[in-house]
């Protein structure tokens, strides 16, 4: 790992982990925010989502804070220590969405001044959020897998490609072979015959 990212993953993940942790142990400061939020998703996801994961959906707000608070500490942690390093680069690109919907809808707000606020703080999540795309999408310089799959793809073709030209050549040298041979066991054949 290069000294980029051990310094970015952890400043990164940073404010995840602590907000995460203030949201699991005191969700109710986010409750009245994130309620309308909760009250539109909710049943679109119970509706979407199998039965299986729909029903254990928390009903109350109170708990999708708490469960929002979760999957950014379990997130950050994983992002800052490298272990599920992108897996926790994308869960907290998902708990970023609600978390910005709820917090920073800054095209509800009517005063000027909060709805400037309210649009930074939007973007400034926004802009967080590229970058956790792009350490989920960061493989260290290694060959991602959609690489190594063409790649190796490719290689397969080239190896069935030469493959097919070498048994080519190797029957021909057979059928050459063969020729030289059957004409000579004929000369051999010949010559033993007896003049009569």
């Amino acid at each position: 790992m290069t000294v980029v990212r051990a310094l970015a993953r952890p400043l990164l993940s940073a404010i995840f982990v602590v907000q995460g942790a203030q949201a699991l142990r005191n969700p109710e400061p986010h409750v009245a925010k994130a309620q309308p939020v909760a009250d539109r998703f909710v049943p679109l996801i119970q509706k979407v989502t199998p039965p299986q994961v729909g029903d254990r959906i928390p009903e109350s707000t109170a708990n999708l804070v708490r469960l929002n608070g979760a999957a950014q500490v379990i997130g950050g942690l994983a992002l800052a220590s490298g272990k599920g390093r992108r897996l926790g680069a994308l869960v907290l690109a998902g708990s970023l969405v609600p978390t910005t919907l709820a917090g920073h809808s800054f095209w509800q707000e009517t005063d000027k001044a909060a709805k400037a606020a309210q649009k930074i703080q939007f973007m400034k999540n926004l802009g967080i959020m590229g970058g956790l795309l792009l350490a989920a999408v960061d493989t260290e310089g290694k060959p991602g897998v959609a690489w190594r799959a063409s790649h190796g793809a490719k290689a397969a073709k080239r190896e069935t490609k030469r493959g097919a030209k070498l048994a080519k050549r190797e029957t021909k040298q057979f059928a050459r072979t063969a020729r030289r041979e059957a004409k000579l066991a004929a000369r051999v054949a010949k010559a033993e015959l007896p003049f009569g």
